[in-house]
């Protein structure tokens, strides 16, 4: 059996968790189900370890800041007639330790060792720390 893998993804445009959730309760972000997807071009060689419980780890403002399941990958076909795979998501998300990233185009694969650890429930509604803070904690080994 195939171990999980995740992928990582930028969230462009996004200020914070909140405006992520809000984009993906519009119509244009749902798939027909309405579920939240994220079409991209590429579709990923390693599908069945994502789809074996893999999580797309969304980076927002730099930093990773919080996670969905990966429910399914749907074929999706745009207007310009070229295939492309919509990476279907858990509507729930799930706060995450925050974790700095820097930018990277389209999505990586992030092992699950790699991965930051969910928040805690008591935690989830916290703001993440200052992108300064972090990266200064994260310079000397605390984060």
């Amino acid at each position: 059996m195939d171990k999980a893998v995740n992928l990582i993804k930028l969230s462009v445009g996004t200020e914070n968790v909140d405006d992520l959730a809000a984009w993906q309760a519009t119509k244009r972000a749902q798939a027909p189900d309405g579920l939240p997807r994220h079409v991209t071009r590429m579709w990923p060689k390693r599908a069945a370890e994502i789809l074996n419980g893999g999580s797309i780890y969304w980076v927002i403002k730099g930093v990773i800041q919080c996670r969905q399941t990966v429910m399914r990958l749907d074929e999706y076909t745009g207007q310009d007639g070229i295939r492309r795979c919509a990476i279907v998501l858990d509507p729930q998300i799930v706060r995450t330790q925050t974790s700095l990233k820097r930018p990277f185009q389209g999505w990586r694969y992030l092992p699950p060792g790699d991965a930051p650890p969910d928040l805690p429930e008591g935690r989830a509604s916290e703001e993440p720390l200052p992108v300064e803070l972090n990266r200064a904690l994260a310079e000397i080994g605390v984060l």
